[in-house]
């Protein structure tokens, strides 16, 4: 075998083919008894991503400038979590709203709404600044050309997934559709999920939610996505339910 230079594998890589389809460190090498310098550096600088993706803001100004194209009223909200340190401490005050957006909430309900679809910063806001309105490009006309009735879009702040359920009760939405920033891991800090409820009311746990993970440009693209939430969305309404009894059996329906 060739001489292998410290941080380098053989051209022959036996985790060659599998390196096309992963981001995950996989035959990273090895000098000596650790890792290379070069991988070394690369997981600290993915570990520093990661934090920085928690820590980050959700881009309020420019989200509401951009959802304008949709020609849909759009909500700033706020949960009860009134800071970031408080709202990674507490994770109950994230799942609901403060006293002033409900209600805020209350000026809009109206009735025979469809869907409400919210935006939240979750654990990664840079998640959903980057990736929440290239997917609702797609998916919204999907919605509308379906007859679907849309309520104003929300934008969390400081939000966890179960404040969709919050917002869905209190705008009378038969569904709700959470698009929010993942945790991040040591390659996906821009990982994004989109969480779909039927019939959302305080008190649900994630057996009453169906999830789309990891929708970003190197994971899950905006127009699979799209396809699948829109499937399930149909599905949720033809079948008055979400969550372990709703499955994803598209890609089954179309071989057969």
């Amino acid at each position: 075998m060739d001489k292998i230079e410290p941080g380098q594998l053989p051209k022959d890589d036996p985790f060659g083919l599998l390196k096309e389809f992963t981001a995950a460190r996989i035959g990273i090498g090895r000098t000596g008894t650790s890792i290379p310098l070069k991988q070394s550096l690369a997981f600290k600088l993915a570990h520093a991503h990661a934090r920085d993706a928690v820590y980050s803001e959700l881009d309020i100004d420019r989200l509401s400038v951009e959802l304008k194209q949709f020609d849909l009223p759009v909500l700033q909200l706020h949960s009860q979590a009134a800071y970031r340190e408080q709202y990674l401490q507490r994770p109950d005050l994230g799942r609901q709203l403060n006293d002033e957006c409900t209600a805020q909430l209350n000026d809009h309900i109206a009735s025979g709404v469809d869907i409400v679809m919210i935006i939240a910063d979750g654990l990664s806001a840079d998640a959903v600044n980057s990736n929440a309105v290239s997917l609702l490009k797609i998916l919204i006309p999907q919605l509308q050309s379906a007859g679907l009735k849309l309520a104003p879009v929300c934008l969390v702040k400081q939000g966890r997934v179960a404040i969709a359920d919050d917002v869905g009760m209190h705008l009378n939405a038969r569904l709700s559709l959470m698009l929010i920033g993942e945790r991040p891991g040591l390659s996906s800090a821009d990982s994004m999920g989109a969480y779909l409820t039927f019939n959302p009311r305080p008190g649900l746990t994630d057996e009453s939610r169906n999830c789309i993970s990891n929708i970003r440009p190197q994971g899950l693209l905006f127009k699979p996505a799209a396809k699948k939430i829109f499937y399930l969305v149909q599905e949720a309404f033809r079948r008055k339910l979400s969550g372990v009894g709703l499955k994803d059996n598209a890609g089954l329906l179309s071989e057969q």
